[in-house]
């Protein structure tokens, strides 16, 4: 072989060695650019881990990666506490105390015999006496003897409750003060008159 056809062998065998040198090179940096788009994606996507709150944990916990952490909880209705019932109403003391004997029940509405509506004891005593008489009304109906035993003052009772209507007002007492003293006094004169059935 000639000089010339050694020197062109060469050269040709370097240009083949330069082509494959740049084709290397261009799908390297072709692939890096890609991881870094990739990493880059998926670094700013972020993560969000979010807690279903369960009945030992009522909590929502969120975290988010954006180079820190950050943890929020919000409060949910379980656990709550009802606030307590609260009565409608107070019974009032003579309601709410035990039946007393019939004897015992009449000798608190004679105790009112020598009581009168005076200024300012007024209120108190129309009260009283209006409180003696249910006394003794309940005590009758519980009696073991049985209300038949006290027919008249149940009813005398009776008749009183139907003109006051429920209202145990003072105002309302003092409107029907005499039928209210009257039916205490004929109760009296009844119960004086049949003290076997109370003793």
């Amino acid at each position: 072989m000639s000089s010339g056809s050694a020197s062109l062998t060469r050269v040709r065998g370097a240009a083949v060695a330069v082509l494959l040198l740049g084709a290397l090179s261009v799908s390297c940096g072709t692939s890096d650019k890609g991881d870094d788009r990739s990493a880059g994606s998926t670094a700013s996507s972020g993560a969000t881990v979010t807690a279903t709150p369960t009945d030992s944990a009522p909590a929502t916990a969120t975290a988010t990666a954006t180079g820190d952490a950050t943890a929020t909880t919000a409060p949910t209705g379980a656990g709550t506490t009802a606030p307590a019932a609260t009565p409608d109403a107070t019974p009032s003391a003579t309601e709410s105390e035990p039946v007393s004997l019939v004897r015992d029940a009449f000798a608190g509405l004679q105790a009112t015999l020598n009581d009168s509506c005076t200024p300012g004891n007024c209120a108190y005593f129309l009260g009283r006496v209006y409180d003696e008489l249910h006394r003794l009304d309940r005590a009758m109906k519980a009696d073991a003897k049985g209300p038949g035993h006290f027919p008249e003052p149940i009813k005398l009772i009776a008749k009183l409750d139907t003109e006051l209507d429920g209202d145990r007002s003072f105002e309302n007492l003092k409107k029907h003060q005499p039928l209210l003293l009257g039916t205490r006094d004929k109760i009296n004169t009844w119960m004086q008159g049949h003290p076997d059935d109370y003793r």
